[in-house]
């Protein structure tokens, strides 16, 4: 594509608030995983014996593991969330807006 082709994209409308609503949802999605680590992290650092609590009274297994396996997919899910609606969603409205404006 030319630069003028770039910047009647970049001048639409509905490419501007497609990219605003792409930028809000994707810091919601790494809000969520961040608060989630962090989370984790001042547990680590303020309660520690929490997580070396074993997960029952013949387990050896202790809420660290469970927890720590948990955000791994929690961020598994959330980045499957954006791709999923990034191939959707976004990529369907961003082909709209390429075939309204002929470039």
């Amino acid at each position: 594509m030319s630069q003028k082709a770039y910047e009647k994209i970049l001048m639409d409308l509905d490419f501007q608030k497609l990219v605003k609503e792409r930028a809000g949802f994707s810091w919601l999605l790494s809000s969520l995983i961040l608060i989630s680590y962090y989370s984790f992290i001042l547990v680590i650092a303020f309660a520690p014996h929490w997580l070396g609590v074993p997960v029952s009274s013949e387990s050896v297994i202790t809420w660290g593991i469970p927890v720590g396996i948990f955000l791994i997919i929690f961020s598994m899910i959330m980045t499957a969330i954006y791709v999923l609606r990034c191939n959707g969603e976004y990529d369907n409205r961003m082909a709209e807006i390429v075939s309204r404006l002929n470039v």
